[in-house]
């Protein structure tokens, strides 16, 4: 008889995979920025966020129309609209979802990854990177389903 993982299994394979995908590609809107990696994180957790309705962009201007077009002013609005529950950033813990203070109104999102460390993109890294953030934003539980 087959064993179904834990929660907490399903938490670090979904957060791999999400590692696997993203590390070292270089930012590029509308394919590789931390919606599309947030989205795809949160498919491999169970989810079916709505982000493929919004459109194609490709820059930081369309994917804020792409975002409108959804009914959401924000990232965190568009997690929050998913049914997401909003926890104290201290209390993430690996496959979870963290804001990060950004240039950008948009905002930054990363995928916690354990042990304070999260990935995501960075000015100062070819692609995506782990990280350990020094100042957090909102975060989201995100239970699998």
């Amino acid at each position: 008889m087959r064993r179904r993982a834990s929660e907490m299994e399903r938490r670090v394979a979904a957060a791999q995979a999400t590692l696997d995908r993203f590390r070292d590609r270089p930012f590029r809107w509308g394919s590789a920025d931390c919606a599309r990696m947030v989205a795809w994180h949160l498919r491999k957790m169970g989810y079916r966020p709505a982000l493929a309705k919004a459109g194609a962009y490709r820059t930081a201007l369309s994917a804020r129309a792409a975002l409108k077009r959804l009914g959401h002013d924000s990232l965190a609005d568009a997690l929050d609209a998913l049914g997401l529950v909003r926890i104290g950033a201290a209390s993430a813990i690996v496959g979870d979802i963290l804001a990060l203070p950004g240039d950008d109104p948009l905002g930054a999102l990363v995928v916690a990854v354990g042990n304070g460390r999260v990935v995501g993109w960075h000015e100062d890294a070819a692609g995506a990177a782990v990280m350990q953030p020094l100042i957090y934003g909102a975060a989201w539980r995100v239970t699998p389903v």
